[in-house]
């Protein structure tokens, strides 16, 4: 019986931790945002600029819900074979989850969807010299995802008519990972 009453218990104990968190596709809760992530994998309909030494390759480290709406965003560029660190922030605007800034031309930044607890996908429009990019990312509140991630962020792509073959595993790909 105390077998019995041990597994139980144990079992319990097992959901609990592997809980999943519900998906938020709207009415987010920003604060809830802030935090430490890792990068998992990047899609975009222009390669070239994801991939290694693309101007939209980046990897975010830290995001901060600011008293104003807006989202800093703490990220690091390899420049020149040295890790630059760069702050950047994302003005709020009127749209629930959808931030501005002007970096590499004008950018729409989206938050597609979350659990908060596990990971976040951001979307992004960059309009560059008149040519307009999609951007896709999901990061992760630890840096590696079970392959369930990697089907929803598949799923997430087609919704927003990024192909598969886009996309670029960022798991251990960040060279200036080590300085944080």
């Amino acid at each position: 019986m105390a077998l019995l009453v041990l597994g139980l218990v144990l079992s319990f104990a097992a959901a609990r931790f592997y809980q999943q968190y519900p998906v938020v596709q709207r009415n987010y809760n920003m604060a809830r945002i802030s935090g430490v992530w890792y990068p998992i994998f990047m899609a975009s309909d222009n390669l070239t600029r994801i991939e290694k030494n693309g101007d939209l390759r980046i990897f975010i480290r830290n995001i901060k819900l600011l008293k104003n709406g807006s989202l800093q965003f703490d990220f690091r560029f390899l420049v020149q074979g040295e890790c630059v660190a760069v702050v950047v922030v994302c003005e709020k605007t009127e749209k629930d989850g959808e931030f501005s800034i002007t970096y590499e031309g004008e950018n729409k930044v989206l938050l597609s969807e979350t659990d908060y607890g596990m990971y976040v996908t951001f979307y992004m429009q960059n309009v560059k010299n008149g040519t307009q990019t999609h951007v896709l990312a999901l990061y992760g509140r630890i840096p590696e995802l079970s392959p369930a991630y990697r089907k929803r962020f598949v799923i997430t792509c087609q919704k927003y008519g990024l192909s598969p073959q886009n996309i670029i595993d960022m798991t251990n790909k960040d060279d200036c990972y080590g300085g944080w």
